[in-house]
């Protein structure tokens, strides 16, 4: 057992905090994703052209250096644009949004490029089928697309996932509370830098290896009735 001399607490709130912006930053980053890679797919050159740009540039640029340059270059920027709509006050921008804007920023790239791959994998021909019998986009989307992308989607899906709440750990560097933030403080008041370091890795190792049962279970889910080669 660690011995966490009285930041046990502490500890747990910052993992319950890397835990809630770990899943704010998946639902930015999945409604960015999803929406990117439609317009890549099917929307008019110049938005195309847009959107290959931003996956282009976000993963080409490392997740940290693009943190700084959302974090302070965007305050930077709002309080410069407030004065001119007539807000005079400094607007000081809450690290937990900041930080899950950014991160679900960062990973809509990414998860752009997964939902991308996952509809380019369901056959062209079962959707004009649908259509050919009748039924609404959404339907067709909901009932023939939707399911078949999701089970295409899991594998970078997942991968994605597990990245992205590794990648919480930059935050601390905003000065969010985050288990590593928490562990940091700890280790510099105990000067007991290992203990509270490794305490993290493994708080890191279980919260990993319970979203891969999970994600082992919906992709059972999804795969029932599926011959596999």
């Amino acid at each position: 057992m660690f011995d966490l001399h009285g930041y046990g607490n502490s500890l747990l709130q910052g993992t319950l905090l890397t835990i809630e912006l770990s899943l704010v930053s998946l639902v930015v980053s999945m409604v960015l994703g999803i929406i990117t890679a439609m317009v890549k797919l099917s929307a008019p050159k110049p938005l195309r052209f847009a959107a290959a740009a931003y996956t282009t540039i976000i993963r080409g640029i490392p997740s940290l250096v693009v943190m700084l340059l959302l974090f302070y270059g965007g305050q930077v920027f709002i309080n410069q644009l407030a004065p001119m709509i007539g807000y005079e006050e400094y607007i000081d921008i809450n690290p937990f949004m900041a930080g899950a804007t950014t991160i679900g920023f960062i990973f809509g790239a990414y998860m752009a490029e997964t939902f991308r791959g996952a509809i380019l994998a369901v056959p062209y021909g079962q959707m004009e089928a649908g259509t050919a019998y009748g039924m609404s986009r959404f339907m067709v989307f909901y009932r023939i697309l939707l399911p078949q992308m999701v089970r295409h989607a899991i594998p970078g899906f997942a991968n994605n996932w597990l990245v992205l709440m590794k990648t919480t750990a930059l935050v601390s560097i905003i000065a969010l509370n985050d288990v590593v933030r928490m562990a940091s403080l700890a280790a510099g008041a105990t000067q007991k830098p290992f203990t509270f370091f490794l305490a993290v890795a493994v708080i890191y190792l279980i919260l990993t290896s319970i979203s891969i049962v999970i994600i082992n279970w919906v992709n059972k889910k999804y795969s029932v009735g599926i011959i596999k080669s």
